[in-house]
This record gives structure tokens, C-alpha cells and sequence, in this order.
């Protein structure tokens, strides 16, 4: 399905505009740097408009990508082939290029198994879950939510008929709304799925600012939601977290062509991507 690559050089990269903050490529260096592969990972403006264009001008040495906003549902489109979990959400976040002599691209979205780690990581309880935001990251957060045993989900949008129709899609115990708006039930976790700058003074429900929120914004951090929170007394999460547990199911992929399959010294690898990330 994907040509993983062992020892040989590749270039790799993260696309994404904007993508000047991205803490990608000293996550994945340090990454490669632990399991002695002699990668490349640099990163590279690229609007949806531009990404098929941009995939074609590629050469054999490149062997992946990730891709952040907003590019995940044009990859989705462009890809020749994708994983379970991108089929079912629509979004990727992941390129590996194809085996064989057929060409292209395979999309993989990480970020469902990303972001249910992290949430995991921070002991949150994802039952009843709110999701602010509707779209490609929302989609994920949905996903993850349910995999850590959701039972209710709500999304609230700025575009409720955006909401709504998330909430049709996935069906049982999904209900979508406008900010601002109560959820219905009393909320377990709040996951923001909104970009970091579009936060601040946007209405919500009162009674969320007393749930954990796990916000997937990281840089600048505290966002501006995360700030309203802790001023509530409330824990906030910061995303780098999900950045750092997506990134390893990515190099998994690269490394292994198999999101499930570890790495060598996984453990190993994972602490010296955390150390990358919280250097300036």
C-alpha cells in the first residue's frame, strides 16, 4: 500500500498555511534523530488551491507528508488511496507516497489516534462530550471522542447548519448547535477545535467554562480560550500534546507503512519528541 523506507535518505515535510508556527519539523527531526534514519523534515506553504500542483512537482526521494489547515479534506480528495479512519472522517492528514507503479498518493489520518491519546493522557473524561468547531479537526475530535467511549456529542459552530449537519452524519447521540447555545446534557469535556486567534470573546454556554477543556491550539499558549478557562478556575489543555501522539502514529506510517506497528524504543522516541517541542 505505501512505500515505507528504512535506512535510505527521503525528504518528508509538513504543509499547511499558515505553517510558520508548526512545531512539525523539530518533533519529527528529533524523532529520526533517536532512530537513526537519515530523513529530512522541513516545512512548506501550501494553500488548498496549490497542494495538487504541488504534489505532482514532487520527486521519488520524497516519501511523506503531514498536512495541517487548511488542507486535510483536499488531500483527502487527491489521495489514491486511504486508511479506515480517513474513509470514515473524510480528512487527512497524512501522505505516504504509493508502492508500486500505480503512483500517487495513500492518506492516513493521524489525528483521531492522536488527539483520543492525548485526551488520555490528561485523565480527561470524554462521556459527554462538546466540540466547538465544525470542521476537518472537528470531525477528528468527534471520532476520538467516541473511541474513548462517548456516549453524547455535541458540536457547536459558529454556522449551527455546519453543526448540524456533522450531527446528522454520525447519527446516535450526536445533536449540533449554535455557540452559545447549552448542549442539552451535562458536558464531561469540552474539546476546541476553533483556531487559537478566533477564540477570544466568542459566546458559549456559561456552564462549559466549569468543564476541562482540551483546546487544540497550542501556540500561542494559553490561547485565548484557554485563558477565559483558568480565569474560571477550570483546567485547559494545550494541543501540542495531540501534535506530539499524531506525529509518532505518522512516523510509525513512514517508518513501518502501519500505524499500528511501534517503532523501535518507542518510549525513547516519544521522550525526545516531547524535549524537541518545548524547545525555543
Amino acid at each position: 500500500m505505501t512505500n515505507s523506507r528504512q535506512a535510505e535518505s527521503a525528504k518528508l515535510g509538513v504543509l499547511g498555511k499558515p505553517i510558520a508556527h508548526s512545531k512539525s519539523p523539530a518533533i519529527h527531526r528529533a524523532a529520526y534523530e533517536v532512530l537513526g534514519l537519515p530523513w529530512s523534515y522541513d516545512r512548506f506553504e501550501v494553500d488548498a488551491p496549490e497542494l495538487k500542483a504541488f504534489l505532482a512537482g514532487l520527486g521519488p526521494e520524497w516519501l511523506g507528508l503531514s498536512l495541517t489547515m487548511p488542507l486535510k479534506e483536499e488531500a483527502a480528495r487527491l489521495a489514491v488511496d486511504v486508511d479506515p479512519v480517513a474513509r470514515e472522517s473524510g480528512v487527512v492528514n497524512t501522505l505516504v507516497r504509493a508502492s508500486g507503479d500505480r503512483g500517487g498518493w495513500v492518506g492516513f489520518n493521524t489525528d483521531v489516534a492522536g488527539l483520543a491519546r492525548a485526551i488520555q493522557n490528561a485523565g480527561l473524561d470524554a462521556t459527554s462530550t462538546v466540540v466547538l468547531g465544525a470542521g476537518a479537526t472537528a470531525v477528528s475530535a468527534i471520532l476520538a471522542a467516541r473511541s474513548l467511549g462517548a456516549e453524547r456529542v455535541a458540536v457547536a459552530a459558529r454556522r449551527p447548519e455546519a453543526a448540524g449537519d456533522l450531527a446528522a452524519r454520525f447519527g446516535d447521540g450526536m445533536s449540533g448547535l449554535a455557540l452559545g447555545d447549552a448542549p442539552g446534557f451535562p458536558a464531561t469535556l469540552v474539546i476546541s477545535t476553533l483556531p487559537g486567534h478566533v477564540t477570544a470573546g466568542i459566546e458559549l454556554d456559561p456552564a462549559l467554562l466549569g468543564v476541562p477543556l482540551f483546546d487544540v491550539a497550542y501556540d500561542p499558549w494559553p490561547s485565548p480560550l484557554a485563558t477565559r478557562w483558568r480565569s474560571a478556575g477550570t483546567d485547559a489543555h494545550a494541543g501540542l500534546d495531540m501534535l506530539i501522539e499524531q506525529a509518532l502514529v505518522q512516523i510509525r506510517i513512514f517508518r513501518n507503512g502501519d500505524p499500528n506497528e511501534p517503532v523501535a524504543d518507542e518510549q525513547t522516541v516519544l521522550a525526545a519528541m516531547r524535549a524537541a517541542s518545548v524547545e525555543r
